[in-house]
């Protein structure tokens, strides 16, 4: 039986705390992440556009380190689709193309209104908010997330992360009912 495939979209991988909790939960084993070069563009573009004070280089390590650590998330083949889709922006057709390409189970995405789910539907492929995919994961395996989101607490560097500070970092980061969830369960 195959994993549970999440297409892991742009705006989820910006901020760094969300992205590390998503990372983290994939390497426990819950879902297999999946991205692609054009996201993974999209990322370094957004980091140096809000973050000018981070090095290019540093963003780009950051990067390649995901690749490395989950090798298998990247979709390769997806641009012969782009033609065949149709979405309200047209820019976002390449996140449905690699998602479909990697037989995605679902697009994790805050630009939801992006993706309406009669397109995306027709795929068999849902789109779903970060905060509502971690509080899947929540449920899904309690244990494994919290081991998750421990271990990155402790792993922090400038500053170390309490419990509360990782659950504010995650209210931050656009994800404020998981964390509201954990702030109780950490």
């Amino acid at each position: 039986m195959s994993r549970y495939a999440a297409l892991l979209d742009a705006c989820v991988l910006v901020p760094v705390t969300l992205a590390d909790s998503l990372l983290r939960v994939a390497d426990q084993g819950l879902y297999r992440p999946l991205w692609s070069s054009r996201i993974l563009e999209e990322v370094v573009a957004a980091i140096c556009e809000v973050h000018p004070e981070i090095p290019e280089d540093r963003i780009r390590r950051r990067v390649a380190d995901m690749g490395r650590y989950f090798p298998e998330a990247q979709v390769q083949g997806w641009g012969q689709l782009l033609d065949w889709l149709h979405l309200p922006d047209p820019d976002d057709r390449h996140v449905l193309a690699a998602a479909i390409r990697g037989r995605a189970d679902a697009i994790v995405t805050a630009n939801i209104k992006d993706f309406p789910a009669d397109v995306v539907g027709s795929f068999d492929i849902e789109v779903v908010h970060p905060d509502a995919f971690l509080l899947d994961q929540l449920d899904l395996d309690r244990n494994a997330v919290l081991e998750a989101l421990r271990d990155q607490a402790r792993h922090a560097r400038h500053p170390a992360l309490s419990a509360r500070d990782l659950a504010r970092r995650l209210t931050r980061a656009g994800v404020p009912e998981f964390a509201e969830e954990i702030k109780h369960l950490l």
